[in-house]
């Protein structure tokens, strides 16, 4: 059973696993769902009520604090005790082009070589953690949500807003991974 459980799941499994989600969520009658909105409802709740952006009944929203800590619970459970042991498969050609940027440890899910403490002190390590960092958390907020906000529960809501987030988060990852990305690995 372990052994089944630390197998990635397939498409066609994870996807409706997903998909389903967003039904069961309306019919309890919640219309969102994201990761970005949770950060504001702990803001709310710690932070002095004096502040006009977090003054509202972040209490109705309580569960999706729960769904994050679920999130994060899951995750570490995941990392810490359902990793395989065998190593990450990495694409040859992928692997190839990596070892031109100099990145040649494949043991974990992210090159050691650009995510450590160390890294973090070159301008590569600032300009991926720190720069990256806070343009993911600026749109986020400038989209009014996150990927699974927009991209899960937004479009089945069929909100056109969402349809355009959805739309600009696929551009820029493109454009990133094919274009900015091999530039800041060459620094």
């Amino acid at each position: 059973m372990l052994e089944w459980i630390q197998q990635p799941w397939p498409w066609y499994v994870a996807g409706p696993l997903i998909g389903l989600l967003v039904p069961v969520l309306l019919l309890i009658g919640n219309k969102s769902l994201g990761i970005s909105s949770s950060l504001r409802h702990i803001c709310a709740a710690c932070l002095p009520a004096g502040i006009p952006f977090f003054k509202y009944n972040w209490k109705k929203e309580v569960w999706n604090l729960f769904f994050v800590a679920g999130v994060v619970g899951g995750g570490f459970l995941a990392a810490t005790f359902l990793s395989p042991s065998d190593p990450v498969i990495v694409n040859e050609k992928l692997l190839q082009e990596l070892q031109g940027y100099g990145i040649t440890n494949h043991d974990n899910l992210i090159p050691s070589e650009l995510f450590n403490w160390p890294a973090l002190l070159t301008l590569k390590g600032l300009i991926l953690m720190v720069a990256g960092g806070f343009l993911v958390g600026f749109g986020t907020r400038y989209a009014g949500g996150c990927t699974s906000g927009h991209s899960i529960m937004g479009m089945s809501n069929l909100q056109f807003s969402s349809l355009i987030a959805t739309i600009c988060f696929m551009a820029g990852g493109f454009i990133m991974a094919n274009l900015i990305l091999p530039l800041i690995l060459q620094l």
